[in-house]
C-alpha cells in the first residue's frame, strides 16, 4: 500500500470516528443493547426466584404414613435443598451481572461526555487535515499526532464496542442455551407446584377419632405409601433438570456479563498499550 492510499484510509477512519463521537450513533446502540442485557438478567432472575419459592412451600410440607403401624415420613425440601442453594448462588451471579451493566453504563456515559467527545472529534479532524498538508509537521510530531488519535478512538469507543460485541457474542452463540434454560425452569417451577399440590392433597384431614374416619385414614395413607416412591422420582427429576438449567444461566451471564467484556477491555487496553510505546 503505497503512501497515499494509507493517508486516504487514515482520514477515512479519523473523520468517521470524530462523526460518530459527535453523533453517539454507537452510544445509542451501545445503551440500547446493555438495557436489554439488564432485562434479561431481571427476567432470568424473577424465573430463578419462583423456583426458589415453590421451593421453599415444599421444604413446609411434610408427609408422615402410618399405614399398618408402620411409620414414614417424605420431606420433599430434603430432595430440593440442593436445588435452592443452588438458586442462592445464581442470585450472587446475577448480582455481579448486573453490577457489571450497570459499570459498563457508567463507563459509557463518561466517554460519551460532551466535554470529551467534541475536544476528540476536533482532534482527529485535525489529524485528518495534517495528514494533507506537506511539511505542516515532523515526522515525529506526526507519529505522536497519529498515536495521541488511535487512543483517542480506543477510549472513545472501547466501551460502546465491548457492549455491541457481546450482544453479538449473546445472539450469535447464547441465545438458544438462554431460551432453553428458561423455559426449563418455567416447566420445573410448574412441575413442582403441581407436585406439591399432590403431596398436601396426600394430607390426612384433622377429623374425630370415629371408626369410619379412622378406616378412611387408614386407606388413605396405605395409598399414599404405595404413591411415595412415583413421587420421590419425580422430584429428583425436577431437581435435576432445575440444576442443570441453572447452571446453562450462570454460564450465559458469566460469559456475555463479565469474562467477554473484560477479555475484549483487556485487549484493548493491551494494543492502546502498544501503540504509545
Amino acid at each position: 500500500m503505497d503512501h497515499r492510499a494509507i493517508r486516504i484510509f487514515l482520514t477515512v477512519v479519523f473523520l468517521a470516528s470524530g462523526l460518530l463521537a459527535l453523533t453517539g450513533t454507537l452510544d445509542r446502540r451501545a445503551e440500547s443493547y446493555l438495557q436489554v442485557s439488564f432485562t434479561r438478567a431481571l427476567l432470568a432472575f424473577g424465573i430463578a426466584r419462583g423456583l426458589n419459592g415453590v421451593i421453599s412451600v415444599a421444604q413446609g410440607t411434610e408427609v408422615a404414613l402410618e399405614p399398618a403401624g408402620v411409620g414414614l415420613t417424605f420431606t420433599p425440601g430434603e430432595i430440593l435443598d440442593p436445588i435452592n442453594d443452588l438458586v442462592e448462588r445464581f442470585s450472587w451471579i446475577m448480582l455481579a451481572s448486573n453490577t457489571s451493566l450497570g459499570i459498563q453504563k457508567i463507563l459509557l456515559e463518561m466517554s460519551a461526555w460532551p466535554w470529551f467527545s467534541i475536544p476528540a472529534a476536533l482532534f482527529l479532524a485535525f489529524a485528518a487535515g495534517a495528514l494533507w498538508i506537506p511539511g505542516f509537521l515532523e515526522p515525529a510530531g506526526t507519529r505522536i499526532v497519529m498515536k495521541i488519535s488511535f487512543v483517542l478512538i480506543l477510549i472513545r469507543f472501547a466501551v460502546p464496542a465491548a457492549a455491541i460485541s457481546s450482544e453479538a457474542v449473546y445472539k450469535g452463540f447464547l441465545t438458544p442455551r438462554y431460551d432453553a434454560a428458561s423455559e426449563g425452569l418455567k416447566n420445573t417451577t410448574e412441575e413442582i407446584v403441581r407436585l406439591n399440590r399432590n403431596t398436601e392433597a396426600s394430607l390426612p384431614e384433622n377429623e374425630d377419632d370415629s371408626i369410619l374416619n379412622s378406616a378412611k385414614s387408614f386407606y388413605h395413607a396405605a395409598l399414599s405409601n404405595l404413591d411415595i416412591d412415583a413421587r420421590i422420582e419425580s422430584y429428583k427429576a425436577a431437581a435435576e433438570d432445575a440444576a442443570r438449567d441453572t447452571i446453562d444461566l450462570i454460564v450465559v451471564f458469566i460469559v456475555q456479563t463479565i469474562l467477554f467484556p473484560l477479555a475484549f477491555l483487556g485487549g484493548i487496553y493491551v494494543f492502546g498499550k502498544s501503540l504509545v510505546k
